[in-house]
């Protein structure tokens, strides 16, 4: 019972850190939001998106402690330099971008017409590719 508490705590809290992280890329484009909060925003997204870490994701235990602390730690700080009334616009306006629908159909095509670029590249790689006498 207690474990089910806290896992339904920790679904929450990540779905609400998805929403906030919609909502700060939302707030950063806002004209009333002071250009330090953008640049936090930015310099957030931009780390939380970039193949280099502070700590290496291949070293056991540690390696994911940057993604677990400091990610949510620069959200909440860039959260907090948003002025509240943009910030509660921007909430409402990430919640209702995450509700939109999915598509299946979508998704399909595009790994359908990634599958279909790597064949044709492979094709042409071999078709054109210099072989050498043996």
């Amino acid at each position: 019972m207690l474990s089910a508490i806290k896992l339904s705590s920790i679904k929450g809290w990540a779905r609400n850190l998805k929403r906030d992280s919609v909502a700060l890329y939302l707030a950063a484009r806002d004209p009333r939001v002071p250009w330090y909060a953008k640049a936090l925003a930015v310099a957030i997204a931009a780390y939380a998106l970039s193949p280099i870490d502070l700590i290496p994701d291949f070293i056991p235990v540690i390696g994911y402690l940057d993604d677990l602390m400091l990610l949510p730690l620069g959200i909440w700080l860039a959260i907090s330099l948003v002025p509240d009334e943009v910030m509660t616009e921007c909430r409402a306006n990430a919640n209702a971008l995450l509700q939109r629908p999915t598509s299946r159909a979508g998704l399909i095509a595009i790994i359908v017409l990634w599958i279909a670029g790597a064949l044709v590249l492979v094709w042409t790689v071999f078709a054109y590719w210099p072989r050498t006498a043996r």
